[in-house]
């Protein structure tokens, strides 16, 4: 009996998956976030994404030249959008609806691949990273916590000096510190005493 006919025979067939542009595109961008969310940024390679997304290394090498440029990539595309600003009527209740968009942002397959780079990365790779995170997280999500102190500012609920740049960095700063390095997931509670410990002493109008 030919052993390496029959053996060849009962293997399954390969499939090749014929994809080109965006669609192949888009299979890569998906495995690399896939991979980076489940392996971290060490033990992301080139190799890995082109088995996850079906495909060989030189398609990816042909539209990202290296590993850094791959994940910049994957991460703008990926990362949820902040939606507007909430409006209950109170600033409160506002900043802590806006704080649980940010957790679950945070949380987010993009969200976690994004922490697996800000973790892992030594400091000149990370500076790669520094737009995407500027423009992705970090600018949309002050300019929501401006509109939401602004109108407590028109309602009376806080001064009007609070209206200063850095006052507005303290809750993303807070919560992105507790998440890189005490590894803090944020629950509803920790939230709560944030904005009652934190954020509203700061912004209090001193009226109310």
């Amino acid at each position: 009996m030919d052993t390496s006919r029959s053996a060849a025979a009962a293997r399954p067939p390969v499939v090749s998956l014929r994809r080109r542009g965006s669609v192949l595109e888009r299979a890569i961008l998906e495995a690399a976030l896939e991979r980076l969310s489940t392996v971290g940024w060490n033990g992301l390679t080139m190799e890995g994404v082109a088995a996850g997304a079906q495909t060989g290394k030189a398609a990816i090498y042909r539209r990202w030249p290296s590993k850094e440029d791959l994940v910049a990539d994957a991460l703008r595309r990926a990362l949820p959008p902040m939606g507007d600003a909430p409006d209950s009527g109170n600033i409160r209740d506002d900043l802590y609806q806006l704080c649980r968009t940010l957790r679950d942002g945070m949380l987010s397959k993009s969200g976690t691949a994004l922490r697996s780079v800000l973790h892992e990365c030594d400091a000149s790779t990370a500076e790669r990273f520094q737009s995407v995170i500027l423009h992705s997280v970090i600018a949309p999500s002050t300019d929501l916590i401006r509109e939401v102190v602004s109108r407590g500012v028109d309602r009376g609920e806080v001064r009007p000096d609070a209206l200063r740049g850095l006052a507005f960095d303290v809750i993303p700063a807070m919560m992105m510190y507790r998440s890189k390095v005490c590894g803090s997931e944020w629950s509803d509670g920790d939230i709560a005493e944030l904005i009652d410990q934190v954020a509203m002493p700061f912004f209090r109008s001193g009226t109310r």
